[in-house]
């Protein structure tokens, strides 16, 4: 299964990066997870949208080509990153690539609240007209990771917390379930 991460950080030692790597050589034999490069994509402008930037045009490509996308957010003042909002902006105009996309959300913060606030927006912006993607529905589905500096490796950058990995695994798992009944 093909999978599109999304990581709404671009801090070089981020945690959230640290998880997306994690999840990716951890669920290897199930999903092939590759890492957008959201980073390089020009701000959004509405001039280019119909002749975007080639980054944009790839970078639409891998959504609409993948068979789900797993979005890892941190929170900054109590909402998604310009970053993220930046990439899910690109994708919603024109071919408009998130329609009927199966995704997982998740995030990990410094906090006790585990990017709740952030990952609260993140779903009324991937339901709104432009995008409505097929998010895995609430209710116990959310992966809300506080305190993560104490759950990740600090040398190896993995996250490492049992309780953690075991969860993830879980949600995962429902995930890859979601996305064939899509």
């Amino acid at each position: 299964m093909n999978i599109v991460a999304l990581v709404g950080s671009l801090r070089k030692d981020s945690y959230n990066m640290q998880i997306a790597k994690t999840m990716q050589e951890r669920y290897e034999g199930q999903l092939n997870i590759q890492i957008a490069d959201i980073g390089s994509l020009p701000f959004y402008d509405q001039d280019q949208e119909n002749n975007p930037p080639q980054s944009v045009k790839e970078f639409k490509e891998s959504i609409a080509n993948a068979d789900g996308v797993i979005i890892i957010t941190p929170e900054f003042n109590w909402s998604v990153p310009g970053v993220l909002k930046n990439a899910i902006d690109w994708a919603s105009r024109v071919e408009k690539v998130f329609i009927n996309k199966p995704v997982m959300t998740l995030g990990a913060t410094l906090g006790m609240l585990g990017t709740v606030r952030a990952q609260m927006h993140l779903r009324e912006i991937l339901s709104s007209p432009g995008v409505q993607a097929r998010v895995l529905p609430p209710g116990g589905n959310e992966i809300l990771i506080g305190l993560v500096q104490q759950k990740v490796d600090v040398k190896t950058g993995k996250l490492v917390d049992e309780n953690t990995l075991h969860f993830l695994d879980d949600k995962v798992n429902m995930f890859i379930d979601f996305v064939k009944s899509v």
